[in-house]
């Protein structure tokens, strides 16, 4: 019996190999299996992401933060959680003088205000919500962080469009096809896959190594070897 379950999860978790525009392609009996399943996907997603656009986020946030630049963050839904997620983490990669003395990390998310958001959506339009915040908070040289999966999401196309005219700098990570926040980001940083949940995890995974990393590239070896991240 155990052989038996343990060639079914196999079998359809590598079937996920065959089908990698979809996910799910098809129902799965157990949990189990559609979680190996998934998992598979997941690691798939994440090599899909070029190494060049890691690299150019990294440099551009570091910029900013030993620059004391604002870096802005934004999302719709989960997209949200990522960019307030995004907040938290990163403004903390200055925590200590000691670990990282050259960052001054400023780091806002244009998606935690619910008061603000709902006033602009209500009088304005929802489709200006990031926009309009990125306008009355940002100067030139300061970074646009948007979070999209399909990357069509009107108020964040909007902001890109607008930081990109007005000398903001602006990152993207995106998912399916990138839509025109991928193709109007100066750095998009895109995970090929379909699937909402599995972008959205690779999306925070992506947030937590950029903070992670260059907040280690300021710090000692040593200091690195004794600090928990």
């Amino acid at each position: 019996m155990s052989g038996t379950y343990h060639r079914k999860v196999t079998d359809e978790a590598l079937s996920v190999r065959d089908v990698l525009t979809k996910f799910p392609a098809g129902p799965y009996a157990l949990a189990s299996s559609f979680s190996a399943a998934y998992f598979v996907e997941l690691a798939r997603a994440a090599g899909s992401i070029d190494s060049a656009q890691v690299e150019r986020a990294a440099a551009v946030l570091a910029e900013a933060y030993s620059a004391g630049a604002r870096v802005l963050s934004c999302g719709n839904g989960g997209s949200a959680s990522i960019a307030n997620h995004f907040q938290c983490d990163h403004l903390r990669v200055g925590t200590g003088t000691d670990l990282a003395p050259d960052l001054s990390p400023k780091v806002i998310s244009l998606s935690a205000n619910v008061e603000l958001l709902t006033a602009i959506a209500n009088d304005i339009g929802y489709e200006e919500v990031f926009r309009y915040q990125l306008e009355a908070q940002s100067k030139p040289g300061d970074v646009l962080m948007a979070i999209s999966s399909s990357g069509r999401s009107e108020n964040i196309v909007r902001a890109v469009s607008w930081a990109r005219k007005n000398g903001r700098r602006t990152i993207a990570l995106t998912g399916f096809d990138g839509g025109e926040a991928k193709a109007s980001a100066e750095v998009a940083i895109h995970v090929d896959c379909r699937n909402y949940g599995i972008i959205e995890d690779i999306h925070q995974g992506v947030m937590h190594a950029l903070a992670q990393y260059v907040r280690q590239s300021r710090m000692t070896p040593g200091t690195i070897a004794a600090t928990t991240f």
